[in-house]
């Protein structure tokens, strides 16, 4: 039996993303604004409500093409509001919109994966935590990033969530040190 984090229980989607997902370092610009904006629909909720609603969240937001979703307006709000498929969260709604918008400034200036990528030196941080509870829910590195994703006028990015995001597209590798995943993430940072 494979030793794993222990976050993700034993739903066999939530044990797929961790096996499959999870640390596994992202650099397509596309597919971490996503992450983002999904990270951010979590805030108050459990991530397994968020990846089992990711294809509704998807198909709803025009899988996730900031070009599309920078151009909508409160007939869109609306329309989401009404989508039983997603968290329909007003505040949450209209600040995709608007990260789309920030989304498009960043990545035609730097490129959002870039700008990401560069607060680790483009290579995922390795932590070593031997248990969950070891892990914080924030450091001063996502307490950076967040206000600097603010300043480009992200919202829902505070630096817990910013956390999450970073420990999920593999910006660090926070699979505990038993976890089968740990090794394998670390090594797809590729050589030190």
């Amino acid at each position: 039996m494979l030793h794993r984090c222990g976050w993700e229980g034993d739903a066999p989607d939530y044990v797929a993303y961790h096996d499959t997902e999870w640390g596994v370092p992202e650099h397509d610009a596309r597919a971490l604004w996503e992450k983002l904006i999904l990270d951010g629909f979590q805030a108050g909720l459990s991530w397994i409500t968020i990846l089992r609603k990711r294809d509704a969240f998807r198909a709803a937001f025009a899988d996730f093409d900031p070009a599309i979703v920078a151009e909508w307006g409160e007939e869109d709000v609306q329309r989401l509001l009404a989508n039983p498929g997603i968290i329909r969260h007003r505040g949450k709604i209209e600040a995709t919109i608007s990260n789309a918008r920030a989304y498009l400034e960043v990545n035609e200036t730097v490129g959002f994966d870039k700008f990401l990528w560069n607060y680790v030196d483009g290579s995922p941080l390795q932590t070593n935590f031997a248990s969950r509870d070891q892990v914080p829910p924030k450091t001063k590195l996502s307490e950076q990033v967040s206000k600097d994703l603010r300043a480009k006028g992200f919202k829902f990015v505070g630096p817990t969530i910013v956390y999450a995001f970073m420990e999920a597209t593999g910006l660090v590798n926070d699979h505990i040190t038993p976890c089968f995943r740990h090794a394998e993430c670390a090594a797809m940072a590729g050589p030190s």
